[in-house]
């Protein structure tokens, strides 16, 4: 059982390994932040210390918990530095190698009863832990990025992971603030999964010249409530995570044409254009952003297309027992901020109408891209909903 006296350890001082030691910090634990980099250790210091003095200018926090706060949290350049902790998160490069030769350096500095983490957002837990002597303690905790604001995580044990480990898991971070849902170790996990077809078909739709970017996200925030539109968050998540993350998906599901990146996103990765951090991606963020063209029938008929097949994936890994449904609308509200949860949208548009669409996408390409879903096959045409 984990109690405040449960010393973290946090492996990547970078944006996402010091959120998550400041989420840890701030509920109470002794958090060590371990990178070999010091200049980058340094940063993370300084950082936290600024976000602290904002949080107090707001009065989130007062002077004596932003104190308490850093106090809490050690920056340490050893490895063994983290021998005496309880549980361990790893927050490094989206890479299996360099996470496997990590962990198999962690395992032989910290007790039998350190239990071992990784942030992985796209890599298979069960792989990672594969280089571990005792993989029955190794599980996936995926916060969302900024890691102190985003309420999401996802909780995945791996095939070895021993059963009681992730309620234990789960129990942990709900005390931290946190929301929490559980699904299986596949490519994606639940919101990397589920979201794709959100900047897959976006981009499908303007390869074949339907409409352009400003035109699409324009369609997606107007019909359907989203905050961003699919191009205004790929620009701003950054194609070098965004098309990677994609990319792995695909691969992971044996190149499965559901999941297939597009040639466009990949050309901008190539160039540099990444996005916002670059000052360019889709858009020109130097220049004056284009309108979009504001056709009701055309912007109503680009949500259709996307808000189908967000849900016919959604419906798809709930079949495969992916996760909960409860789990997967959660996940997608408090992931990704979806205005609501894809499964009870379903509901709310009826499930023949969305069978229909993804049917007549289908028959027009001839696309296992847009083979519907079986369990929205078996629902639709008997008046049964998923809630």
């Amino acid at each position: 059982m984990f109690t405040l006296s449960s010393k973290i350890g946090v492996v990547g001082s970078g944006a996402m390994g010091a959120g998550i030691a400041q989420v840890a910090a701030t509920s109470g634990h002794h958090v060590y932040i371990y990178d070999n980099n010091t200049s980058s250790l340094e940063k993370a210091k300084n950082n936290l210390a600024l976000s602290l003095s904002k949080l107090v200018e707001k009065q989130k926090i007062n002077k004596e918990q932003a104190e308490n706060i850093q106090q809490k949290s050690h920056f340490v350049s050893s490895l063994n530095d983290l021998a005496n902790c309880n549980l361990i998160i790893e927050a490094i490069i989206e890479n299996l190698e360099v996470k496997q030769k990590v962990f198999s350096e962690i395992e032989k500095i910290v007790s039998g009863n350190c239990v071992l983490a990784s942030n992985t957002s796209s890599l298979s837990i069960t792989s990672i832990a594969s280089v571990c002597k005792n993989p029955s303690r190794f599980i996936g905790i995926h916060f969302f990025n900024p890691a102190t604001i985003m309420p999401l995580v996802e909780i995945i044990p791996g095939i070895a992971t021993k059963t009681e480990l992730t309620a234990e898991i789960k129990k942990l971070i709900d005390s931290w603030g946190k929301t929490t849902v559980i699904t299986k170790d596949t490519p994606g996990f639940i919101v990397n999964r589920v979201a794709r077809p959100f900047y897959s078909e976006a981009l499908r739709i303007y390869e074949e010249g339907i409409a352009d970017f400003a035109t699409i996200d324009w369609a997606m925030k107007e019909f359907g409530g989203f905050k961003m539109g699919p191009f205004e968050l790929m620009d701003l998540i950054g194609h070098d995570v965004n098309y990677v993350v994609t990319e792995t998906v695909w691969k992971q599901f044996y190149f499965d044409p559901r999941f297939k990146p597009a040639l466009t996103q990949k050309r901008l990765l190539e160039g540099g254009f990444l996005g916002r951090k670059t000052g360019q991606g889709f858009y020109d963020y130097n220049k004056t952003l284009p309108e979009p063209q504001k056709n009701a029938e055309l912007g109503k008929l680009i949500f259709n297309r996307i808000i189908c097949m967000l849900i016919n994936e959604a419906t798809d890994a709930l079949y495969y027992k992916i996760a909960s449904k409860e789990d997967i609308d959660l996940a997608m509200t408090k992931g990704v901020n979806y205005p609501k949860g894809l499964l009870k949208w379903a509901d709310e548009m009826g499930l023949d109408n969305v069978l229909k669409t993804i049917q007549n996408l289908y028959d027009l390409y001839q696309e296992d891209r847009y083979r519907p879903a079986v369990l929205l096959k078996q629902r639709s045409g008997h008046q049964l909903t998923f809630h």
